[in-house]
Parts: C-alpha cells; structure tokens; sequence
C-alpha cells in the first residue's frame, strides 16, 4: 500500500493562527484532504513531549517521538534518564528525539550538547529504539559521537539534511538513514540536492519539519504537513521516479526503521486531487 508519511513534524509548535479556527485537529485534516496520512510528531523536551500528547489525543495516524534538542538544553538542563525513559513509554513513541549538536546556533555550548549527545545515544540501546538526530555544522563531533557510542546497533535518522556527501554517506555506512525536508527545494539548497542524488531511494524519508522550512512552491508561510507532498514530488522528478513510486519506498523505509505497521486512515474525498500518477521530468 502507498502512504505518504511526514516522518517529521512539530505540530506542538505550530502557532495554529494562519486560518480561522485552525487547530491541529483541523491541520491534521488539511494534511488528510493533501493525502497525507501519517504524521511522525517529535518533541524536543520531555515538558513539550506531555503538552503534545494532550493536542493529538483521538487524531489517527500519529506516532510520537521525544528527546533532548541541543537547542533546548536551557529548558532542560537537568533532563534524567528516568524523566526521558517514562516519555519514551507512550505507545505512540517510536524513536528517541530529537537529539544530536548544533554549532550554528549554539557552538558555545558545545561540551554541554555532546555530553547530553552522547546520554542520549546511551539510553537509545537501554530502550531499543532509533535515533532522530540533528546536526548543523557539527559533521565531525557527531558522527565521532555515533560510532564512540555505537549508534550503528540503533539505527536511526539524519533529518532535515543539510550538510554534505561526505557527511552523508558515514551516516548510511552507520546503517542510518537520510531524511529531506523543503530545503532540498530552495535556490540555496543545491548541496542538499547533491546528497538527495547520492542517496539510495531505499534509505531515503522525507519530512517537513514544520513548522519551519515550508518548500517551493509555498515558501512564506508557516508550513504544516500538507506540504510535504510538494518536497516528495520535487525528490521524485531529482531521483527519475514517479511521485508514487518515491511514496511508496519511503513509507516502506518509515515501516522498517520505527518497526511499524502502517494502517490506513480514512481519508477525505478530496485526497484524491493528490495526483501522484503523474510521470516524473527530468530536471
């Protein structure tokens, strides 16, 4: 069956104030008439995995994720493994995350990011679940960081890519897989576009890491999980595949990395205007 994942999301985060009486009930909705049908909603502490768990209760075709974002080290200094591991029991939670460094934002807290990294990296095998993992300017430390600790036996994501084909291909040689957002859309992205033509389309997610990064043809607008459609198509003409195609080996990747079934969900009529049939172009 073919499903269109957003394997990335912050629906938490979402200012809801776009359109009257949006909710994430009624983003869910918009998302459901585009023809997406499966959400992966990560927090970033455990406060906001709580808050988050409370906005989506009853709304179908949601899997949860929680971690530590190294950019949220001041809202949680003090985060404990027991803290962490009781979010982690949700049963919607499927991965640990997100976690990793970031050195554009905060390269003066570095010693901090990777001590809480590498925590992080640790619990992922005492809980046995993959990993989502940012970085931003942070090639060496993280991957040095994921083999010191043996990200290898978790598995896991790199998402919203934006670093290079060097970077890229330790990740997959880590068993890890490549998760684009809209960036591989923008003017500036052509390095991410790179990567997006080096990577395997059977290692490949795709995500909008909303509410950030909405991609062409939206840009300007807080982006929502609707538009994730517009990034898998805009990968699929890149790759020489049909949007469909693409659909249905990153569903099938978003299966065998969180080790679930994906179940369908009843969709509006209106989902049907997704049309997915048509051929790839080439660029």
């Amino acid at each position: 069956m073919t499903y269109l994942v957003d394997s990335h999301c912050h629906l938490a985060s979402l200012s809801l104030e776009g359109k009257a009486g949006d909710s994430v009930a009624e983003i869910v909705r918009r998302a459901h008439s585009a023809g997406v049908t499966h959400f992966l909603c990560v927090s970033c502490t455990p406060a906001e995995h709580r808050e988050m768990l409370g906005k989506i209760a009853g709304l179908k075709g949601i899997y949860t994720a929680c971690g530590v974002h190294p950019l949220n080290l001041e809202e949680a200094p003090d985060w404990t493994e027991e803290e962490l591991i009781e979010c982690l029991k949700a049963p919607s939670t499927v991965a640990l995350g997100e976690t990793g460094l970031d050195y554009h934002y905060a390269s003066e807290t570095a010693r901090a990011q990777q001590a809480s990294f590498a925590r992080q990296i640790d619990l992922a095998h005492e809980v046995k679940l993959p990993l989502i993992i940012h970085a931003r300017e942070a090639h060496a430390d993280t991957v040095a960081l994921m083999r010191s600790h043996n990200a290898r036996d978790v598995s896991g994501v790199m998402h919203c890519f934006c670093d290079e084909v060097a970077m890229a291909r330790e990740c997959l040689d880590l068993g890890f897989y490549i998760s684009f957002s809209g960036i591989v859309t923008f003017r500036a992205g052509e390095n991410v576009r790179e990567v997006a033509r080096y990577v395997p389309a059977d290692r490949m997610l795709v995500e909008t890491d909303c509410p950030y990064l909405a991609p062409v043809p939206v840009r300007g607008v807080e982006n929502e999980p609707a538009f994730v459609r517009y990034t898998l198509e805009f990968l699929a003409e890149l790759k020489g595949m049909s949007a469909t195609a693409l659909a249905a080996v990153t569903s099938r990747n978003f299966e065998q990395l969180f080790k679930v079934r994906l179940e369908d969900v009843p969709l509006e009529k209106s989902a049907n205007l997704w049309k997915l049939e048509k051929a790839a172009r080439p660029l």
